[in-house]
């Protein structure tokens, strides 16, 4: 998953409000939001690959997402997979401080990474980059592929039309329009990945649409103050896949 925009204790009715992006090669197989037959604690997408997953939530009413944090230069191919980090903690029984003191010691096993907690009490994020555990304020926060709010275009356009979009009524069908945006940073505006101007225009998208890669589906999760977690996944028809939208209620 390469962005996401969630308002954390901002808005009087809903906790916490996520909205998020999965990239990826449209061919890798992956198997939709269902629950899972060997953790049937969880609920989530689940990439077949490797059996982890870019963002998932359990019975607990806690959510944890992942995404790889770009350093080209710096990729071990033989390195853990990074999907399953959010696994681990929400089959764990450590809270989010806990299981991100582990991962902390052993964060060089996986290539770059962010990774987000939440809990009822806390969110959290921790990235293999900077190597220190974040607790967030209340407020609006973006990531993609480099640290926590870090200013690239789309991840600044994504907060704030999060803002904008709960500063009013708001439907889960409002928040997947919103990742459904297609617009391209100006060039001088493009981060300095290490990849051609090419790529970085394109992936400069919240919903990126390049031959045989991109944004495969959009999951939306809202909590509203009665600890009432719903979970929308848009699958998207791009390469061999099948555009749907699942809608799951755990109250």
């Amino acid at each position: 998953m390469c962005l996401i925009v969630f308002a954390w204790k901002v808005h009087p009715d809903y906790p916490l409000i996520f909205a998020s992006n999965r990239d990826e090669f449209y061919n890798r197989p992956t198997l939709e939001a269902h629950r899972w037959p060997d953790h049937k604690n969880i609920y989530g997408g689940r990439d077949e690959l490797a059996n982890g997953t870019w963002l998932a939530v359990n019975d607990n009413k806690k959510l944890a997402a992942v995404t790889n944090y770009r350093d080209l230069s710096d990729i071990n191919p033989k390195a853990k997979s990074r999907g399953e980090l959010p696994v681990d903690f929400l089959i764990g029984k450590k809270d989010g401080l806990e299981y991100l003191k582990t991962i902390h010691e052993k964060a060089d096993e996986y290539n770059g990474f962010n990774l987000l907690t939440f809990t009822e009490e806390e969110a959290l994020h921790y990235s293999n980059d900077e190597k220190k555990i974040n607790l967030l304020k209340p407020g609006i926060h973006g990531l993609s592929n480099a640290v926590l709010n870090t200013p690239w275009p789309k991840v600044l356009r994504a907060k704030a039309k999060l803002e904008e979009i709960i500063g009013d009524r708001f439907e889960h069908k409002d928040l997947l329009d919103l990742m459904q945006d297609q617009w391209l940073a100006s060039d001088q505006d493009l981060p300095t990945t290490g990849l051609s101007y090419a790529k970085e225009k394109a992936l400069s998208a919240m919903c990126i649409r390049t031959e045989g890669y991109g944004t495969c589906c959009s999951t939306i999760v809202t909590k509203n103050v009665n600890g009432n977690l719903k979970f929308t996944e848009q699958s998207y028809s791009v390469g061999n896949r099948k555009g749907k939208t699942i809608t799951t209620q755990f109250d």
